[in-house]
């Protein structure tokens, strides 16, 4: 696979969004997904990711900018793109009465090269439920029922927008596996997740939204990397903070205690270990309940929406109103299958 090949799979370029009233919902963004690459749009409600991900499925046109979805305009050439993505929509519309696999034919009828409908029910644990009307499925059965049929038609691209919610534990994990197949076998998947540990685990890459903007962008791991590790532990019997050496020269940026326990941030984490532990056994002390970790992607995601809100003199549970979905202006069930 040459490098151009890869990096236009996904190409997005100051892409913008405006909905009647002159809302804008994407300022902007700018970013590329490469063949068989996770990509994770994150967000707070309203962010922009459904905004977003609706224009990369060809169902609005942008208001500026540029999209390519496998060299071709996915709204302008939708006929050429359509068969050769797959989307799983936040929620789905299926017929009550249809049994499962009557759904996954009935749907199958209408995609271009459609797999078997048993293979791709077996691929998301619906084949034993074949024979069940949709109306009795659980809900995470439902999410499970659209993840299968966003697979008939063997996508080279995969929409998932927001594929685990409402799933069990389990249900969850299974929905992880497929993806992490697909992906191997060499599906490029973008997905809008709200769970950040989905992210963690599963994208290559990442994007964090903020009011139709990026706020950061990277790997899981650069991403968190940014934001300062944590160390905690309870001082010993006899021991104050000031019998520790000079914060600053352990690379502590900031601390606090709360009764015998210290927490101390750094964004030095071997550094600032490693003398501390260094003085523990100079001093000959245990340092109880010693723990040692680098930021979490969702600590990551929580300063970076805190940091832009009060960018832009909102609190960081103002980000995102209006919602995307009372902005959308269009009714994805019915233009997705279209």
């Amino acid at each position: 696979m040459n490098t151009n090949e890869r990096e236009h799979v996904i190409e997005v370029t100051d892409l913008r969004r405006v909905y009647g009233g002159g809302f804008e919902a994407v300022r902007g963004i700018t970013f590329s997904v490469g063949h068989g690459e996770v990509f994770a749009l994150l967000g707070t409600n309203g962010a922009g990711k459904t905004s977003t991900v609706e224009l990369l499925e060809g169902l609005a046109p942008p208001a500026g900018g540029r999209v390519r979805i496998l060299g071709r305009d996915p709204y302008r050439e939708r006929a050429a793109v359509r068969p050769r993505i797959g989307v799983m929509l936040q929620e789905g519309g299926f017929p009550s009465e249809l049994t499962v696999a009557e759904t996954a034919r009935m749907w199958a009828g209408c995609t271009s090269g459609a797999r078997p409908t048993q293979e791709a029910l077996e691929l998301v644990g619906l084949a034993r439920r074949s024979g069940v009307r949709v109306k009795q499925l659980s809900g995470g059965e439902k999410r499970r029922l659209d993840l299968a049929l966003a697979l008939l038609g063997r996508p080279e691209v995969l929409f998932l927008d927001e594929p685990t919610t409402g799933l069990d534990a389990e249900g969850r994990q299974d929905t992880w596996r497929v993806v992490r197949e697909l992906r191997d076998a060499g599906t490029t998947v973008l997905l809008t997740t709200h769970y950040l540990e989905e992210a963690e685990g599963l994208a290559d890459r990442l994007a964090m939204l903020h009011e139709g903007r990026i706020a950061a962008s990277g790997t899981p791991a650069e991403v968190t990397a940014t934001q300062p590790s944590r160390i905690s532990f309870d001082l010993p019997e006899g021991y104050f903070l000031g019998d520790l050496p000079p914060l600053t020269d352990l690379g502590v940026t900031s601390h606090e205690t709360a009764g015998r326990t210290v927490r101390l941030r750094t964004n030095e984490l071997q550094r600032t270990a490693t003398a501390l532990l260094l003085w523990a056994q100079h001093a000959r002390v245990e340092l109880r309940g010693l723990d040692v970790r680098s930021a979490s992607l969702e600590e990551a995601f929580l300063r970076i929406a805190r940091e832009a809100a009060a960018g832009t003199g909102r609190t960081s549970t103002d980000v995102g109103t209006p919602d995307d979905a009372a902005n959308r202006g269009v009714t994805r069930k019915t233009e997705a299958a279209a």
